[in-house]
Order: C-alpha cells, then structure tokens, then sequence
C-alpha cells in the first residue's frame, strides 16, 4: 500500500505488484497450513509455487477460491512476472483497479480463512488512493487498446511501448484461463493486427468474458473481478472466414503432446491415454491431429482436449475408468464402463447402469 501511495513513480508499479503477489502467496499458504494441508513439495523439499497454491485452495472446504477469484490472482502473477522480466507498462487505470480488487480479496480470504478482516489490522487511510473514480474494466481495455493504436501509427516511433502496453493487456488474460502465458509470438501478433486496423475484439476476445463488480466509493471501494458471457468465438477451418479468431497454424493449434498433456493433467501417461480414449478425444479434428513427418507420425492435441479431459477428471472414477478400459490380459472379461461422458458406451446405457 505504500509503494502504490508512494509519489515517486520509478519502479512504482513493479513494486505495487511485486508486494501483492507476495502477500497473495503467504496468505494463501497460510489458509492451506490452517486447513491442514501441506505447503512443501514432497519430491524437492521446497515450498509449492504460487500457481500450485491457487490451485489447491480452489478445493480447500471453508475456503474456495472462485474462478473468478484464481483469475484476479493469476492475473497480478502475470503482470507482476512481466513488469519483473519484461518492459511492460500498466495503465494507472488497470493497476489501481486490480490493487483494489487485490485488498477486496485479501480481506474475504482473511475472514473465510481466519475470521479476522484486514480493517482489524490495517487502518483504511492507508488503502490504495486515487484520485481517479474506478472504471468499468471493458472500457479501460478499450481506451488502452486504442492508445496502443495511436503509438503504432506510422510515423510515431513508439513501438517500444506500445508492445509494453500490450503484453499488460495479453497479461490480463489470466482471468480467463489457468493457461494464459504472455509470449513473444502473442505480442507480435497483437501488434501486426492493431497495425493491420483490426479490432481489440479480433484480436483480445478473451478479455471481452472479464467483468469489475465495483461497489462503494472513496476508500471504501470494493472490487472484484467476474466473468460475463463475452463474444462467441470457436476455430475457425482454415477454409472459413472468420469473424474472430482463425487459427491456420496446426501445430500453435494442437500444440499438447501426449506426455505433455498428461502432465499437465498430473496424470500418468497410461491413464491420460484410457481417458482420451473414454471421451473419444483422438477421433475429434477439433480436440486432436496426426502429423505426419516423412515416415513419422505423432499426434498432437489442443486446449479443448485439455479443458474436456480435465472436466472429466472432476467428474469421473479414474479407477473404475482404468478397469473398463484397460488393454491388459485378463481372466474376466472388462466390466462396461459407467463414468459418464464414454463414447464407447450406447446412448442410455449410462442412464440405464
């Protein structure tokens, strides 16, 4: 709170989001730690990583981190990772709105995992100040997306930061996914497109599902983050116009290979390969591909496949999966499978088990 308040703006934002973060970490090891779970990583000794404890408070009872909350989360990592190792820029408007989101937040893990609330422990005078009223979060991208284009615009020789701004823009796109990484490839291709005259719903739509709750004014200011419907945007053929978003590239598109989409999952190859074959994730053009290089052949997958088989996990008994799938040798024949979502088993045989 003191960096953000602070009147000196070298280094300001890197250190507003660098202290978030870090709080963000402490605490949520804490709530962990108080629920009875483990906070070290069996295998290296070493504490879990931020990511990692996002994760398992999403499933701690009493806790529960929303979705909408692990995105506000992921998305100070995201900036705060790229402020550290990146030349970025983040707009005053977005920075003061995720730093209030960020003590709103604070405060609700602090009660759910403590009973205490941050006003117990800090004064409100203290609490992030502007002297600006918070802004609905689709107009701030709006108005930052259109600044990107007036840097770009021939003749201007701000590309340096412009591609600033938009890898601060490409960073907010962890509240949508878990899998939203800012790279070099994304900001070139933002970049081509703002010059090219497209729009920011061609060329972000993610960021178009994000939504601010804002409540109260002054220092008294409550937000958070939430998911709207947003733009419909699907893959397009390579033959298709598309509206949206066209991919072309297949291997950018199916760019999983089964190990790697195993772990990911956290699963076992053998298992992560019974599971494909129990959502028929190898025969979907939309989930999975074969390349073929010369005599080679290997098949690769996409994120769709990674969202419907990490569902699936949610969903089904692994081990009863495992037994009706399996390939190996055995005395009795394999018993039908009854998790749902198996494409192997007839229409209302599920419903009829």
């Amino acid at each position: 709170m003191t960096s953000f308040n602070s009147p000196h703006d070298d280094g300001r934002a890197t250190a507003v989001l660098l202290h978030l973060q870090h709080a963000f970490e402490m605490m949520l090891k804490a709530v962990l730690v108080q629920g009875g779970k483990n906070v070290f990583d069996k295998d290296t000794g070493r504490s879990i990583g931020f990511d990692k404890a996002v994760a398992l408070s999403q499933q701690l009872p009493g806790v529960k981190v929303t979705e909408p909350e692990a995105g506000t989360l992921r998305a100070i990592d995201a900036l705060r990772d790229d402020e550290q190792h990146w030349y970025t820029e983040v707009p005053e408007g977005l920075l003061y709105l995720h730093a209030r989101a960020a003590v709103t937040l604070f405060d609700d893990l602090l009660y759910r995992g403590f009973k205490q609330r941050l006003a117990d422990h800090l004064p409100v005078r203290v609490l992030p100040i502007s002297t600006e009223i918070p802004q609905d979060f689709q107009s701030l991208v709006d108005s930052e997306y259109a600044e990107i284009a007036k840097l770009l615009k021939p003749g201007r020789r701000r590309r340096d930061t412009a591609r600033a701004r938009i890898r601060a823009l490409l960073a907010m796109e962890a509240h949508t996914g878990a899998d939203a990484k800012v790279s070099n490839s994304d900001v070139n291709r933002v970049e081509k497109g703002v010059k090219a005259g497209k729009s920011r719903s061609e060329l972000l739509p993610n960021l178009s599902s994000v939504g601010a709750d804002i409540t109260g004014e002054g220092l008294t200011v409550q937000v958070r983050f939430s998911k709207t419907e947003g733009m419909p945007v699907r893959y397009a053929s390579d033959n298709e116009e598309a509206a949206a978003i066209q991919k072309v590239d297949l291997q950018a598109k199916y760019h999983w290979s089964p190990s790697t989409l195993a772990k990911k999952l956290k699963i076992d190859t053998t298992r992560a390969k019974l599971l494909r074959e129990h959502l028929g994730i190898d025969s979907n053009a939309d989930d999975s591909h074969e390349f073929k290089f010369n005599r080679t052949k290997h098949r690769g997958f996409s994120d769709n496949a990674l969202k419907k088989m990490r569902e699936a996990l949610v969903q089904v008994d692994m081990d009863a999966l495992v037994e009706s799938h399996s390939k190996v040798k055995r005395r009795k024949p394999r018993p039908p499978c009854t998790q749902p979502g198996c494409v192997l088993v007839p229409k209302g045989s599920e419903a009829a088990s």
